[in-house]
């Protein structure tokens, strides 16, 4: 959504002055959507859809594969369950790290959906979702400020934040793009302002080894066609990794005015069993049931992701509508905190951390 108080928060990326709405239509936007102008520059930027577009002129060489229609093809994005399985582990992280208050005032760099924002509006707290990719669900839409802008070049003010959080996003980024996004992220976060990160280095611990069997367990199930992996490797492919190891962190962190107040470390051994080879078993069933449905109404070419598509509906509804599947999936989350406690103080790749600006 576009709220009087997302538009009191908003600058415009390339000068930072404040945004005033432009009342009159022009052939270049619908009647129905709204404009805003640049007080100085001058320049109009246009929301609609639930969300503003403050996307600066600059067109960034480096941009995410996240994009890219075809990532969205499942349609995940659409419709927002409950926390569960690793996203209930992120978020009860995000929780226990950040723990907001309604004074503060939290943005979510890299929102995605949208759906962390929506799992925790109970914070009470002025929040407002970014991304560069406009693959926001449709509760977010309503319910929730969003922005479409680069994380490079933040549309507010100086100290406009007291809490930030960025979860999955940081090993998207190159290391130049990584230590430019969190040099904005400190402009814009008060001094003491905290920002969680969910993300990982490149170095891992010896127990990982568990976590390559596990993969290496699902790569033959797919071979055989019990479960199918291509979506996870096109989210993935453009990971690089910026983070060599978590004393490269700290650096880049004082280098971009943050110290690292807090870590945590997750090597998810049960949770890669469950995610990599549980709920894989599961949806690749869930596609076949649903492609032999499909089949006689759809051309060939377009059976397996209307599959796909419809398998993922099919299960964010049975969630939604079935108290023993929802129990069982929070049963599996539970399950899945043993790596935290197992495994949380050994340093390894993927890690919780709170940055607080210096």
């Amino acid at each position: 959504m576009i709220s009087d108080r997302l538009l009191s928060l908003v600058r415009c990326p390339e000068c930072r002055v404040q945004l005033d709405e432009v009342s009159a239509p022009s052939a270049q936007r619908p009647v129905s959507a709204r404009a805003f102008s640049c007080r100085n520059c001058g320049r109009t930027y246009v929301g609609q859809d639930g969300y503003l577009d403050l996307r600066p002129r600059v067109g960034y060489s480096e941009q995410t594969k996240y994009l890219d229609e075809s990532l969205h093809v499942d349609a995940r994005h659409e419709r927002v369950s409950p926390p569960l399985l690793g996203a209930k582990i992120r978020n009860d992280m995000l929780r226990d790290f950040l723990d907001p208050r309604p004074t503060d005032r939290v943005v979510d760099l890299g929102c995605g959906s949208g759906r962390a924002l929506l799992w925790n509006r109970d914070w009470g707290s002025v929040s407002v979702g970014v991304d560069i990719s406009p693959y926001f669900s449709e509760d977010a839409r309503r319910d929730v400020d969003l922005l479409l802008a680069d994380l490079r070049k933040l549309p507010f003010a100086d100290g406009t934040f007291t809490r930030a959080f960025s979860l999955d996003v940081l090993e998207h980024l190159s290391p130049d793009a990584l230590r430019a996004m969190l040099t904005e992220v400190a402009r814009i976060l008060v001094p003491g302002g905290a920002l969680f990160v969910y993300t990982h280095v490149r170095k891992n611990a010896s127990i990982a080894v568990g976590l390559r069997w596990i993969n290496a367990l699902a790569r033959q199930l797919e071979r055989i066609g019990l479960i199918d992996m291509r979506q996870e490797r096109l989210r993935k492919s453009d990971h690089l990794n910026p983070l060599q190891d978590i004393p490269e962190l700290e650096r880049v962190a004082d280098d971009t005015g943050f110290r690292i107040a807090r870590i945590r470390y997750y090597t998810p051994i049960v949770g890669g069993f469950v995610e990599n080879i549980v709920m894989r078993l599961a949806e690749r069933a869930m596609a076949r049931r649903a492609a032999r449905r499909l089949g006689a109404n759809l051309p060939e070419d377009q059976v397996d992701a209307q599959a796909v598509r419809s398998a993922r509906s099919a299960a964010k509804a049975r969630i939604a509508t079935s108290p023993a599947t929802y129990a069982a999936l929070r049963a599996l989350s539970l399950a899945m905190r043993i790596d935290l406690f197992l495994f949380g103080r050994i340093t390894s790749g993927p890690f919780f951390a709170l940055l607080v600006k210096k």
